[in-house]
């Protein structure tokens, strides 16, 4: 028997899920949402055939088997939680909580549960991470001593007074939003555990109109916009690797940049998304390249990988569906997750006392 996979939250991302889901073989059952205009429109785009307005109604159907979450950050938690206690596996878009303590609660009630728990950190799964994250399990990058995540946008804001520069909301701004690459240099280390952290957060530029990207949600004039436009940070881990980041909405850069470069004692690399547009995938060119030393000589060799427009969101969402099935092992776990928003935590905390911070 296949999967069967319900879907809270009618947004934008249900397409890459539903897709993703699909590709793997199960089953697409239902969709809610607390709108239910919005709920049956995006149920008839997708041909997904029962609609509900309530999580709770749907959370007791016994034929359903998971749940994708897709919702505004300050809900991931608290619907997860509720449907592994329904006895539901959850893939959750991220990030995963708001902050680490609703991480490690989601991860403690997934275990109790016995159930899977997973997040989209959909640029694990992109062609090119899976290409060299190959090369870097063969050994052919030896240990990764430093790694440089980046993801940095010039006009990319995605909307003012919205869920998403609300921190109440949403956690925070573009750090807690355009966490992946971080999460992707995490993974590509090993995902060591971290020891410190120092960071500063800039608020230049948040309420500019001119600044606003081409994607996200509608403005609101009467709502909030308390989140911060830029971060860059240095962390340290235990095993004496080093990451620094550099994330942002709204900055003075040339063009939108996503990657992650790092050095490893036998090779370095580095994986590219680079943008025309901010916030827009379609003028997007891919990268993946790997820089070794041969015969005396440095040697850059380039790695020639699929085009993906979906940036690994429709195999993240299909990994899922295999893991349940036993087909695969999953991209990332509830323990990388907490760890994950550990350095989410300190980065702010670091920026808000301006000193360094023990994670």
């Amino acid at each position: 028997m296949s999967t069967k996979i319900a879907i809270i939250g009618a947004g934008g991302m249900s397409a890459y899920h539903t897709t993703g889901f699909r590709l793997a073989g199960a089953e697409v059952v239902a969709l809610a949402d607390v709108d239910r205009a919005a709920a049956e429109k995006t149920a008839a785009r997708l041909s997904i055939p029962e609609v509900f307005d309530d999580v709770a109604t749907l959370l007791r159907r016994k034929d359903i088997d998971a749940v994708s979450i897709i919702v505004p950050n300050k809900y991931h938690a608290p619907l997860a939680l509720q449907a592994l206690a329904a006895g539901k596996h959850v893939f959750c878009e991220k990030p995963p909580a708001l902050n680490a303590k609703e991480a490690t609660k989601m991860a403690v009630a997934a275990a109790k549960a016995k159930r899977t728990l997973m997040f989209n950190f959909n640029n694990r799964a992109r062609p090119e991470a899976y290409a060299m994250k190959q090369y870097i399990d063969q050994g052919v990058v030896g240990r990764i001593n430093s790694c440089q995540a980046k993801w940095i946008r010039r006009t990319g804001i995605p909307g003012f007074g919205g869920w998403f520069t609300t921190k109440a909301l949403s956690g925070g701004g573009p750090l807690i939003d355009l966490l992946h690459m971080i999460d992707l240099g995490l993974y590509f280390m090993g995902c060591p555990e971290p020891a410190q952290i120092l960071a500063r957060t800039f608020d230049d530029h948040i309420k500019d109109n001119s600044f606003k990207g081409p994607w996200g949600i509608a403005d609101n004039a009467k709502g909030t916009t308390d989140v911060e436009a830029a971060a860059h940070g240095f962390i340290t881990f235990k095993t004496g690797q080093c990451m620094n980041f550099a994330v942002s909405w709204a900055e003075m850069n040339k063009r939108e940049e996503v990657s992650v470069v790092f050095q490893g004692t036998k090779a370095g690399g580095m994986v590219q998304r680079l943008f025309g547009i901010d916030g827009l995938d379609g003028t997007a060119v891919d990268a993946c390249e790997l820089y070794t030393h041969e015969n005396g000589r440095p040697v850059n060799r380039s790695v020639v990988v699929p085009p993906d427009e979906p940036m690994g969101r429709t195999r993240s969402a299909a990994n899922f569906v295999h893991v349940l099935a036993g087909r695969e092992e999953p991209l990332n776990t509830p323990a990388q997750a907490v760890s994950l928003m550990k350095i989410i935590d300190g980065a702010y905390k670091s920026a808000a006392t301006g000193r360094a911070v023990t994670l």
